[in-house]
């Protein structure tokens, strides 16, 4: 059988997904509800709805359909780069001198370079359904950003993206693409809306952070009839969507009888990471196998490894629900590191449950490590990957080695979520030797919690 693998395992159009996979309703302990940041209650779908469109709240607040059906508009759209390939990272075993055997699932072959266009084509289509004009987002690294002005150019809507401005700055080829698309794109913290001019003042000179630009698109969103807020990771919603990255790695393996012993992911809030174990985490629940998830986070912004696990806001200006998780706190500022859809203070609340319950484990990596990690999977497997994504390639990496160590036949799968073709920048500060880590230290992080809501839910 092992001759008989190839090298990338395809799924055929039929076999590819017709549902997406709501994991919470195999979890015995659910997510503690989103609050309301008027009445700290519960939120209702009503309530959801004046921020996102009317299905999207539904589906973020649904805890009992474990297989929500993908509309086949949704669905001839993913047939353009769906399903993705399963590689088999031969070269990299053979570098590496492993008797592991290392998969990646692959996410980049799309013009937005990453895992992001599953949930925007369904987003974007939701709001294009219910009648609206365009959406408001954040973006970090930038991938989500273009994924969404590439699905809104599909669909005919406007789209209005805040992104970070140290991203805003290190990628500006990204923001092209965006442009390109047809979307508006705002550095942030701007000072357009009335939280980023708060904001800039009181963080004089802040490279600004995810919850900064979703605090300014939920503003825009509001201020503007006709649009919605969107979001590329957090919510339970995207999570839901990205279900088809997991769904999809869980059929290749399955047909060759390919059973993993790890599964890793980056995480940042939690939508590759959240997508990609889905399907292996309900297996854990039900009891059907077991296997290692480990969640790869960067130092510089350490929420699972180093945060709490407390209600907090979902964002900087305090204007988004609340939402149990593990947090650094909504007012933390993390370091301008080039892994940007990483830099979110928080993480998604399913993930935080999970991890909570002892389901998944979490480590943290420097980024100097990190940009090693893929210099040395792109000269050997021929894929220039993003810093993002890179964390889980430093951490399978690591896991092979020990596996080289112990002589271990390990089966190891991690989540190539994207290309690193727009960050450029980025290598050439770890050519030239000038990259470095910044971790922050306790004192910041306790600063940062000590201002957390008091909540006692």
């Amino acid at each position: 059988m092992e001759n008989k693998i190839p090298y990338k395992i395809y799924l055929e159009e039929d076999e590819m997904p017709k549902s997406w996979y709501n994991v919470r309703a195999d979890m015995v302990n659910k997510p503690a509800p989103l609050l309301n940041p008027e009445t700290l209650q519960p939120i209702t779908e009503d309530e959801l709805a004046k921020v996102f469109c009317r299905e999207l709240a539904k589906q973020e607040l649904d805890e009992t359909t474990p297989y929500i059906p993908i509309p086949q508009e949704i669905r001839d759209f993913y047939k353009m780069y769906r399903p993705s390939p399963l590689v088999r990272a031969y070269c990299l075993e053979k570098e590496l001198g492993t008797p592991a055997k290392i998969y990646y699932k692959f996410e980049g072959n799309n013009t937005s370079g990453s895992h992001k266009l599953n949930s925007a084509i369904a987003q974007a289509y939701y709001a294009k359904q219910q009648g609206l004009k365009g959406v408001t987002t954040e973006t970090g690294a930038g991938q989500w950003g273009t994924a969404l002005s590439m699905a809104c150019a599909y669909l005919g809507l406007q789209c209005h993206v805040f992104m970070v401005k140290c991203s805003y700055e290190q990628k500006p080829f990204r923001r092209e693409v965006m442009r390109t698309y047809g979307a508006n794109v705002t550095p942030s913290p701007s000072m357009t809306t009335e939280v980023g001019r708060r904001i800039n003042e009181e963080f004089p000179g802040t490279n600004g952070s995810l919850g900064c630009a979703i605090s300014e698109a939920v503003e825009a969103a509001s201020a503007d009839e006709g649009y919605r807020y969107v979001l590329g990771s957090v919510l339970n919603q995207v999570l839901v969507h990205q279900s088809i990255i997991g769904l999809e790695t869980k059929a290749a393996l399955d047909k060759y009888n390919i059973k993993p012993d790890i599964i890793i992911g980056c995480a940042g809030g939690g939508s590759n990471l959240g997508g990609l174990i889905s399907p292996f985490i309900g297996q854990k629940l039900r009891g059907e196998a077991d296997m290692r998830i480990i969640a790869v986070e960067p130092a510089s912004c350490p929420s699972l490894t180093r945060g709490v696990y407390a209600y907090d806001f979902c964002d900087t200006g305090k204007v988004c629900p609340l939402q149990k998780m593990y947090t650094l706190g909504s007012g933390f500022m993390p370091a301008a590191s080039h892994a940007g859809g990483l830099r979110y203070h928080g993480m998604s609340s399913i993930v935080s449950q999970l991890y909570h319950d002892g389901l998944m484990e979490a480590t943290s990596v420097e980024q100097t490590k990190v940009f090693e990690a893929a210099v040395q999977f792109a000269k050997v497997e021929g894929i220039l990957p993003a810093p993002e994504s890179s964390h889980a390639i430093r951490v399978a990496i690591d896991e092979a080695l020990r596996c080289k160590e112990t002589g271990e036949e390990k089966t190891i799968v991690f989540g190539l979520t994207g290309t690193g073709y727009f960050d450029m920048v980025s290598y050439q500060r770890f050519n030239d030797g000038v990259m470095t880590d910044y971790i922050p230290t306790d004192a910041e992080i306790a600063a940062a919690v000590a201002k957390l809501p008091k909540i006692g839910l």
